[in-house]
C-alpha cells in the first residue's frame, strides 16, 4: 500500500487531478440563509459572494472520518493531511487535534497558503507517495514544498475581507476600499497588502510583474483563480505565458465559494510553486 494524501476543498484541485494523484478532499462549509452547505458536495449559489454568507472549516468529525478511511486504505502506511493556512482558517487546528487523537500515522501539514498554494503542497506530497515513499518522506516533501509556494491576489474591494476578519483595520489599509485596488500576497500564511494601485487593470499588471519577478528564470508550476472574472483570468494567463516561457501553461480554476465569500466579486489570484 502507499501513504494517502488528504487536503480540503480550499485547495481548488480539479477533480481529475485529485483522481490522478489519489488525493482525498474534505469539505469546507458555507453558511447561507440558515443552511450549512459543503463546498464540493452541495449546490452553492454562484453569486454567494454577494450574499450575507459566512464560512466554517472542516469539523473534527469530518476530519476524523476522512483520516480513518484514508488510514485504512493506506494499509497502515499512514496519512499526510495538507490544509489551508492556519492563519486563514480553523481547519488546521482542528486537523492537528484530530491527528493527535489518531496517533503518529497521521501527519498534518500547514500549507501556509490557500487555493492552489495549498493544492501544490498537497501535490508534492502525493507525488512522493506515488513514488512509494514512506510516511516521513511524504510529510517531508509537503513541508519542503511550503517555502517554494507563493500566492498573489487582486481584489476589487476589501469589504468582504474586512467583514470576515481576514484583514484588520491597520492604517496601511485605510482608503483602499474607496479608490484604490489592492494587490495582496500571502506572507507566511497571512494575507497582507503588497501594493495599492489606482485601477483594476493596473493592479493586474502589477500582480503579473510581481509573479514574474519572483519566478525569474526558474521553472514553476502556475495556477490562476478568479471569482466570476474569467476575462481577468485570461488576461493573466496570456501575460504569464508570454513572460514566463520556462513555465508550463497555468492551470485555471474558479476560486471557489468559500474563498469567494471572503474576497468578493472580480478577484483574480495567481499561485505558484517552484520546481525542486
Amino acid at each position: 500500500m502507499t501513504v494517502v494524501v488528504v487536503t480540503d476543498a480550499s485547495s481548488r484541485l480539479p477533480a481529475d487531478v485529485r483522481e490522478q494523484w489519489a488525493i482525498r478532499e474534505v469539505a469546507l462549509h458555507v453558511l447561507l440563509d440558515g443552511l450549512d452547505l459543503r463546498d464540493g458536495v452541495d449546490a452553492i449559489p454562484d453569486d454567494v459572494y454577494k450574499r450575507h454568507a459566512t464560512t466554517a472549516g472542516a469539523t473534527p468529525a469530518e476530519l476524523r472520518a476522512a483520516y480513518l478511511e484514508a488510514l485504512a486504505d493506506s494499509g497502515g502506511d499512514g496519512v499526510v493531511a495538507v490544509h489551508i493556512s492556519s492563519a486563514l482558517s480553523g481547519t488546521y487546528r482542528a486537523a492537528e487535534l484530530t491527528a493527535a487523537e489518531l496517533g503518529p500515522a497521521v501527519r498534518v501539514v500547514d500549507s501556509r497558503s490557500a487555493a492552489m498554494g495549498t493544492g501544490f503542497v498537497a501535490l508534492a506530497a502525493a507525488r512522493a507517495a506515488a513514488a512509494g515513499a514512506d510516511l516521513e518522506t511524504v510529510a517531508g516533501a509537503a513541508d519542503a514544498a511550503v517555502p517554494r509556494t507563493h500566492a498573489f491576489m487582486v481584489v476589487h474591494r476589501l469589504d468582504n475581507l474586512r467583514r470576515s476578519g481576514r484583514i484588520g483595520g491597520a492604517k496601511a489599509w485605510l482608503g483602499t476600499a474607496l479608490a484604490l485596488k489592492p494587490l495582496l500576497r500571502v506572507d507566511d500564511g497571512n494575507l497582507v497588502l503588497a501594493q495599492r494601485i489606482r485601477t483594476a487593470r493596473g493592479a493586474i499588471t502589477a500582480m503579473v510583474d510581481q509573479v514574474c519577478e519572483v519566478v525569474g528564470e526558474r521553472a514553476a508550476a502556475l495556477a490562476v483563480h478568479h471569482v466570476a472574472n474569467p476575462d481577468g483570468a485570461d488576461t493573466v494567463v496570456t501575460a504569464l505565458a508570454e513572460r514566463l516561457p520556462t513555465c508550463a501553461p497555468a492551470l485555471v480554476t474558479p476560486l471557489g465559494p468559500v474563498l469567494a465569500v471572503h474576497v468578493g466579486y472580480g478577484a483574480v489570484a495567481v499561485c505558484l510553486q517552484f520546481d525542486e
